[in-house]
């Protein structure tokens, strides 16, 4: 991995990816096939997510995706790339649907029992991963609108769930957002597929070449994601529910990214110009994009350092541009991580810094606030003065450049 991603990632990334790679070696036999074991019963500490902001109810349903036009570029031999996304919606009321779990059953076990003691210094029982549920209705019915709703694609970190963006996704949606949120597999720690089946990691922890190829990989699996979402103006087959497919506005695309997956967007952008708008999170940029610069909106936030390929990028960036830094923030305060391990480290006296000294209320809500606008702003033709200059709402806002 690049010095520059090593330091922008920290001792979390290192950790889990470590964790993994000594849990399932890139020489084991071919994933495809890994069933998951029993679940144990976990008693441990219950934490909750914030709730959304937006003034909407919000539905979830969960997609398997096969691109069949490439083979898996990570398990040798498997002619086709497989793919878990999760789609957050605006949602009818349904007080009869279960409300969706934080993350699924496998992945919330195999966080337990391998990755958490590392990050997080917490033994296996001691938080009930399992046990936290989200504010979506599973496969709730979509709340008609003519036109249909913008789309969002979400990317995660390097070897981060897409579960750890749900509070991205959640609140988007609640706002008159499709948030569709992408399981890069086979580099994510843990995807979970129906049937009971869980794939983990097989990227190596210590291998540039394997953190480069991650990101190629990335572009071609959200261009795909674009593609099922476009289906019904491509002519291809949809993948989606029909009834899903109906309330996407597909004129309106934007992406969002969390540190690889930040830099994903941007590469994303500046490959497809479906991609109206970027915003990256904390990710450090690489490629032919940092110095070619981009011709549409493109918003980053950052963690309390500097990254120097952001400077690149900022002078070869011709459209609408604002680069931000969250004082007190640090690399994973832009994921879920940022509500949970406060009270993880206040429930068991476990001190950990990986989401930096920031207040947690005051983080999700500055994120939620720059994010929406934003894409408000260039999806929705909402105008916002809250890029004019720093807020007094948000004082731990600061511009850069």
């Amino acid at each position: 991995m690049p010095e520059m991603w090593r330091k922008r990632v920290g001792a979390l990334g290192a950790a889990l990816a470590l964790t993994l790679v000594a849990a399932v070696p890139a020489s084991a036999a071919p994933a495809g096939v890994t069933t998951a074991p029993g679940i144990p019963t976990v008693t441990g500490i219950r934490l909750s997510l914030p709730a959304p902001s937006g003034p909407l109810p919000v539905g979830t349903v969960p997609v398997r995706l096969v691109d069949r036009s490439r083979p898996d570029p990570w398990v040798k031999g498997r002619p086709y790339r497989e793919l878990m996304v999760s789609v957050w919606y605006p949602a009818a009321r349904a007080p009869g649907r279960p409300v969706s779990p934080h993350l699924p059953p496998l992945v919330a076990a195999d966080l337990d029992a391998t990755s958490a003691p590392a990050l997080l210094g917490v033994r296996p029982g001691q938080v009930d991963w399992a046990a936290t549920r989200t504010h979506s209705r599973l496969d709730a019915p979509v709340r008609p609108k003519t036109g249909g709703y913008p789309v969002v694609l979400y990317s995660p970190g390097y070897m981060v769930p897409r579960s750890l963006g749900t509070l991205a996704a959640e609140d988007l949606a609640s706002r008159g957002y499709v948030v569709v949120t992408v399981d890069h597999t086979y580099e994510a720690s843990a995807v979970e597929f129906p049937g009971g089946r869980l794939e983990r990691a097989r990227v190596r922890a210590d291998s540039t070449a394997d953190a480069m190829k991650a990101l190629d990989v990335r572009v071609a699996d959200l261009r795909f994601v674009l593609d099922v979402v476009t289906a019904r103006h491509t002519g291809l087959p949809s993948r989606l529910p029909s009834w899903l497919s109906r309330a996407l506005d597909t004129t309106r695309v934007a992406a969002v990214g969390f540190s690889m997956g930040g830099a994903a967007t941007a590469r994303l952008m500046y490959a497809d110009h479906r991609v109206k708008a970027g915003v990256n999170l904390d990710g450090s940029l690489f490629g032919e994009v940092t110095e070619r610069g981009l011709d549409g909106p493109f918003l980053q936030l950052a963690a309390d350092r500097d990254d120097p390929s952001w400077e690149t990028f900022r002078k070869q960036r011709r459209g609408w541009k604002r680069d931000l830094r969250l004082a007190g923030a640090e690399h994973y305060s832009f994921t879920d991580l940022q509500a949970l391990v406060p009270r993880i480290s206040s429930g068991l006296g476990t001190p950990s810094e990986i989401v930096g000294t920031v207040d947690p209320v005051r983080s999700i809500a500055a994120q939620r606030a720059y994010v929406a606008a934003f894409l408000d702003l260039h999806l929705k033709g909402r105008e916002t003065r809250l890029f004019d200059r720093p807020s007094p709402a948000f004082p731990e806002v600061g511009f850069l450049g």
